[in-house]
């Protein structure tokens, strides 16, 4: 299922900030005020997907028109962006060859992810990717 979360852009010292005002500690930077944004999604779904993984609650989205009117001098502008929330885990059987499970391993234990968090990531961003180029 989709939901959009409000996230707001400002300007900074080497280009642009996209913060999420509902989501504590997620946040993307770009040197456009566009790839911000663009930032943004990516890591909003990177959030969610980890707080589904962990059972963390996910918070709701705020009106994007009941968010307070702080715009100082940095804000850019106000965008919604679209992340999809975990649905019901299903388990699944692959194959895939040795060294690359392991390798799979060893870069979710450093990044935080779980196995099946970090491969359910990797096909979303692999899918958004190829929707870009069709």
């Amino acid at each position: 299922m989709a939901q959009y979360y409000p996230a707001i852009i400002e300007r900074v010292e080497r280009g642009f900030r996209a913060f999420f005002p509902d989501v504590k500690c997620c946040y993307s930077l770009g040197i456009t005020a566009q790839e911000a944004v663009r930032n943004a999604e990516e890591a909003l779904q990177a959030y969610i997907d980890m707080a589904g993984e962990y059972g963390e609650i996910i918070p709701e989205p705020s009106e994007l028109d009941r968010l307070a009117a702080n715009s100082g001098p940095s804000e850019v502008g106000r965008v919604l962006v679209r992340v999809e929330l975990p649905g019901r885990a299903v388990r699944v059987n692959i194959t895939l060859p040795e060294e690359l499970l392991a390798a799979v391993d060893r870069y979710a234990s450093r990044t935080g992810f779980t196995r099946s968090g970090l491969l359910a990531q990797a096909v979303r961003e692999r899918m958004r990717r190829d929707r870009k180029a069709a």
